[in-house]
């Protein structure tokens, strides 16, 4: 090793899913929605302004954090933005999570966060899910140097009452607790409402999922001012111009259509059932979803091959090689036609064995 390599942060880098070059797929491996962004975000496309591009953005983001103010009926200071939901958890873990306690979340799950945990120095554990794929809530009922909770989890899709999040909430007043609703518009029950009430709460979203703006890259997270505040200062501390002008504006007409919006989620919730009931048929089992993929096992045929053979036909799912989760597949929901044939080649590869 060069002497000068003593000093490098060395980490093992997240890995994303796979993008593949390839034409005619079915790509149901990022949980990337299957419906376009609303129709206002492609006239933004087409009435820009090249001459804006020559300006620094709003470092504030203004008309977004106003739109989402709106939209959620929560005050603007309450509101931060960033360059999609990894970019305010990364800020987040930079910023309140300073302790020399552990910082706690589950083995299984959204696989950034210990990524971040070690970018930044900060001691972490990981609390086990129980044979379920549930959260324990006891787990987190210990002193820690903060919290994070995604809610549905990924990959599993699993749902944790939001009665006993606030219990968690609660118990942890003295640090931050955060919880990662990257899916939660597909069916559960956000922790937003719980902000007023405790003041070491951030709670995060996204644009990438329910809104189809995974390209656009917006996040933003909700917050008492205060944490908002210490958000922003470190924020800008760190990079002032963090959204681009022309994902400023789309961001706004993705929240503003509110009828577009339901009209897309609950396509993918009904897909979603669908699919479910399609998979129980074929003898898979998985933890029920709550988001916009399906966390499946089949009992007689390993995921890996399961996984290779659905590659070979030119429809991409999720594997992971990791323990406890090797033999489990996550399968985004994508259109009506795509789950169709998804549910056509698995008819034909394990239907003789039902």
């Amino acid at each position: 090793m060069a002497a000068w390599e003593a000093n490098v942060r060395k980490v093992i880098p997240y890995t994303p899913g796979e993008q593949p070059n390839r034409a005619d797929i079915i790509k149901l491996n990022t949980n990337e929605n299957p419906y376009p962004p609303a129709p206002g975000v492609a006239r933004v496309l087409q009435k820009m302004d090249t001459e804006v591009l020559r300006k620094y953005p709003d470092p504030t983001a203004g008309a977004l954090v106003s739109a989402l103010s709106e939209r959620y009926k929560m005050p603007e200071e309450q509101i931060f933005v960033g360059v999609g939901s990894d970019d305010v958890l990364a800020m987040s873990f930079l910023t309140f999570f300073n302790a020399k306690e552990p910082v706690l979340f589950p083995d299984i799950t959204y696989s950034f966060y210990d990524v971040w945990a070690g970018l930044f120095h900060i001691p972490y554990e990981c609390q086990p899910l129980d044979a379920n794929f549930e959260i324990v809530t006891e787990d987190y009922l210990k002193p820690c140097g903060g919290i994070v909770i995604p809610n549905p989890n990924a990959p599993t899709g699993a749902e944790k009452e939001l009665a006993q999040l606030e219990r968690i909430i609660a118990a942890n007043s003295d640090v931050i607790v955060i919880v990662d609703e990257a899916y939660i518009d597909f069916g559960g029950e956000s922790a937003v409402r719980l902000i007023s009430e405790y003041e070491n709460l951030l709670v995060v979203q996204t644009f990438s999922k329910s809104r189809s703006l995974a390209g656009m890259r917006i996040g933003y997270a909700f917050g008492n001012e205060k944490l908002i505040k210490y958000l922003n200062d470190a924020k800008y501390s760190f990079n002032s111009y963090t959204m681009n002008t022309v994902t400023i504006a789309m961001g706004v007409e993705a929240v503003r259509d509110e009828a577009y919006f339901q009209e897309t989620v609950g396509k993918v919730i009904a897909t979603r059932e669908w699919t479910k009931r399609e998979l129980q048929r074929l003898g898979f089992v998985f933890p029920d979803s709550k988001s916009n993929f399906i966390f499946a096992s089949h009992p007689k045929y390993p995921a890996k091959e399961l996984f290779e053979a659905l590659k070979q036909e030119g429809i991409y799912v999720r594997y992971f090689a990791k323990p406890r989760i090797d033999n489990y597949l996550r399968i985004s929901i994508g259109t009506d036609e795509e789950m169709k044939a998804l549910i056509a080649f698995l008819d034909e590869y394990v239907g003789e064995n039902i």
